[in-house]
């Protein structure tokens, strides 16, 4: 039997995942080994284990990183007092932040600045949630996950709010928190541009896309990796009987496959391509594999690495 793979296009690294991983590799080379990194660069192993080879030591807390070696804050972003710790202490620092972050983080300060209380649509506990949350004093802040979470905040005064949200959630689930928010609070104020990432809806459109043709989905990358979980909830809304997360081709079950012939492809935002290529091997060691890519969009940012690297040691 002949599979068809439908690989959706985009897929796999965005700009902000592509630059933090440069940023550690640069730091290495500049500084040598050991660079700290705190928290996961991005979310997926196998890039984390492959720089953790280059002599990169991943901790959770600055306070488990020494004063003289060089210490990189992960993509997703950190909370205000991490940098200022880290330049109490006369630490080397270099932020990996994705710029698409850093521009929810300013925005949230200049709402703050107004005298706006804000709310942000996230998941709690996620790092780059933790990192946004911390750009304002403890309490400015009120987190909401889901529409049933409008209905119990407690906010100062209704008439000064203002929402931002997490760069990779759903883009149909979040349409539907802010559209509660607005009609509890009339007069909350939104972004001036969407903060879900370019790369999250171009993977989501393309998920999209390729639902309709296909008897399962697989998307490749970590459990940890909000923007991948959210590619496959996307697929089963979209229509997909089956649609898993995949770390490595070791991952695919290839009994709940069964005989499904059209299988659909993706991968989250921080997984490497090698992973895809590796995924579709292992449906070629089956059988007879035609593959057909369904593009919906094409992505062409790169973000500039922070100066203190570009510049000579």
């Amino acid at each position: 039997m002949t599979r068809k793979i439908f690989l959706a296009a985009p897929r796999g690294f965005c700009a902000g995942v592509d630059r933090a991983i440069k940023i550690v590799e640069m730091a290495l080379e500049k500084w040598g080994a050991p660079v700290y990194v705190r928290h996961e660069i991005v979310h997926n192993k196998f890039v984390v284990d492959n720089l953790r080879d280059k002599g990169a030591i991943f901790v959770e807390e600055l306070d488990e990183c020494p004063n003289d070696r060089p210490v990189i804050f992960s993509a997703h972003g950190v909370p205000k007092s991490v940098p200022e710790e880290a330049e109490h202490r006369n630490m080397i620092f270099v932020d990996a932040t994705c710029p698409l972050v850093s521009k929810v983080h300013i925005e949230a300060e200049r709402h703050s600045g107004n005298g706006l209380q804000m709310v942000m649509i996230g998941h709690k506990g996620h790092p780059e949630t933790i990192g946004t949350m911390g750009q304002l004093p403890e309490g400015e802040v009120l987190l909401v996950e889901t529409v049933e979470d409008v209905a119990e905040l407690d906010v100062r005064d209704p008439d000064s709010l203002a929402y931002v949200t997490q760069t990779t959630l759903s883009i149909d689930d979040t349409a539907d928190i802010v559209t509660a928010l607005q009609n509890r609070f009339p007069k909350i104020v939104g972004p001036h541009k969407e903060d879900i990432c370019y790369a999250t809806t171009n993977r989501q459109m393309a998920v999209k896309a390729i639902a309709g043709k296909v008897d399962a989905l697989l998307v490749v990358g970590a459990p940890n990796s909000s923007n991948s979980k959210r590619l496959v909830e996307v697929g089963a809304k979209a229509g997909c009987q089956y649609a898993q997360l995949v770390q490595r081709a070791d991952d695919i079950d290839w009994n709940a496959l069964g005989d499904m012939l059209n299988i659909g492809i993706t991968a989250g935002a921080s997984a490497p391509e090698v992973l895809v290529n590796e995924v579709i091997d292992a449906f070629r060691a089956k059988g007879e594999v035609e593959v057909e890519i369904v593009e919906t969009a094409q992505e062409n940012v790169n973000f500039k690495v922070p100066r203190v690297l570009r510049e000579q040691a």
